[in-house]
């Protein structure tokens, strides 16, 4: 399967005292990654019908990203989903290829209008699982 990748560049306001982007900024573009994922294969009425919540973060920091600097955000859903979730999987590259952050992040899926889990019918999970 091939993923999904969008490109992000850091800026001052992203920066923590230590000179890097901050952690809670990382999980940030974690989840816009994900969210314009979605938006670009789902089609609007499933949009409209849905969404998504996090139930778990794991990231694995490995190296650091300055103020200007550009990485890659790449995800992927590498298997089936299990009732109302599914594992969805992320790295972020810098411009050398090196992992800058890796993961997985936990998805559910939620009835927009009452906030309930739903679970995740075939046709919702087919263009993200190859």
């Amino acid at each position: 399967m091939t993923p999904f990748r969008r490109e992000v560049t850091a800026q001052p306001e992203d920066i923590d005292e230590l000179g890097h982007v901050n952690n809670a900024v990382w999980v940030r573009w974690i989840q816009d990654l994900a969210v314009a994922h979605w938006a670009a294969v789902a089609p609007p009425d499933q949009q409209a019908a849905h969404v998504w919540v996090v139930t778990r973060h794991e990231i694995d920091y490995r190296g650091n990203v300055v103020a200007g600097e550009t990485v890659t955000g790449e995800t992927w859903v590498p298997g089936a989903p299990r009732g109302a979730r599914f594992d969805r999987h992320f790295r972020f590259l810098g411009s050398d290829g090196r992992v800058r952050v890796e993961g997985v992040t936990t998805w559910a899926l939620l009835d927009r209008a009452t906030g309930r889990l739903l679970r995740i019918r075939p046709e919702i999970a087919a263009p993200f699982v190859g």
